[in-house]
């Protein structure tokens, strides 16, 4: 069967609806409704003779006609795609929407400092930002890049460092101190009100590290307890100054409390350093313009050269 030039936004309206296993979530990345995009894939299926999803009330699924016929799309549209950023490298200015999976204290202390900046500097480029603290597969799920901590990056990505090296940093205010003696070793942390931080994607209760003064590359983990389970890093540090519990964030999401007196450290030497971010990506044989406008702008923000 020959293809028809005027199928190619159902392919693109198939490889959405296939990436998200929801017509209601395609249909808003793709910004139409969600009866439109149901009526695309039907007219679809029609042309081409065969059902490529299962359907039910909750979720659609690929047949194994519609697996096999995505397998073969997506890499055609990939280059498509690709031709089209190609064309970037001819223009003045990069353009296009950049579509990146960050956490949010990634986003909070990289991306939102300099926003403004950045859409002046490139008013062409529109940043799609989702905000995901779980391990997204940023290909699969029609990305264009992630930001994660070094080591939290797959081995067969494209990663690309926008800092240095970051530190973590238990902390605790002075009304706090007042109550509790502050923790000379880790093992304390058992008499104490910790305040603990719980994965969105997961539900899992995220364990602190440590190293031993001696030996910052043996990290080891320690289960806490206390009042007060979080998805939301803001609602901790407030609640730290306030007085509620003991808090293990990155150092520069605290800084200004730090520095204020607001928040005071603790446990210092036991807390090690860890990869900072980074930007990563499928291996490409060409960086789209906008995604190295992106990674460059960063990167000076963060005195990298």
């Amino acid at each position: 069967m020959a293809m028809d030039p005027a199928q190619l936004p159902a392919l693109m309206a198939f490889a959405c609806v296939a990436r998200h296993g929801n017509f209601t979530r395609a249909a808003a990345e793709s910004g139409v409704t969600a009866s439109a995009l149901s009526q695309s894939i039907r007219a679809l299926e029609t042309q081409l003779k065969v059902r490529l999803f299962n359907r039910t009330t909750r979720r659609v699924a690929l047949t194994e006609a519609g697996a096999q016929f995505l397998a073969r799309v997506v890499p055609a549209l990939g280059e498509l795609e690709a031709a089209f950023e190609a064309l970037d490298e001819t223009r003045d200015q990069p353009a296009g929407t950049l579509r990146i999976n960050l956490p949010r204290v990634a986003s909070e202390l990289l991306v939102l400092p300099h926003l403004a900046e950045f859409t002046r500097r490139y008013p062409q480029i529109r940043l799609d930002l989702t905000l995901d603290d779980g391990f997204a597969d940023v290909v699969g799920e029609g990305f264009d890049a992630g930001i994660r901590l070094g080591e939290r990056v797959a081995q067969d990505m494209v990663a690309v460092p926008l800092g240095g090296e970051i530190r973590i940093v238990v902390a605790g205010s002075p009304a706090y101190f007042e109550r509790y003696p502050a923790p000379a070793t880790p093992a304390d942390l058992a008499a104490h009100d910790c305040l603990r931080y719980r994965f969105s994607t997961s539900g899992g209760i995220y364990r602190w590290e440590f190293a031993p003064p001696d030996d910052s590359s043996r990290v080891f983990e320690v289960e806490t307890r206390g009042s007060l389970v979080t998805n939301d890093l803001r609602t901790m540090v407030r609640a730290a100054e306030q007085g509620v519990g003991l808090l293990h964030v990155i150092d520069d999401y605290v800084n200004e409390q730090l520095e204020d007196g607001r928040l005071v450290r603790v446990l210092d030497a036991w807390c090690p350093s860890f990869p900072g971010f980074y930007l990563y990506t499928a291996s490409r044989a060409q960086m789209p313009f906008k995604l190295r406008a992106l990674i460059d702008f960063l990167r000076e923000k963060r005195g990298v050269r």
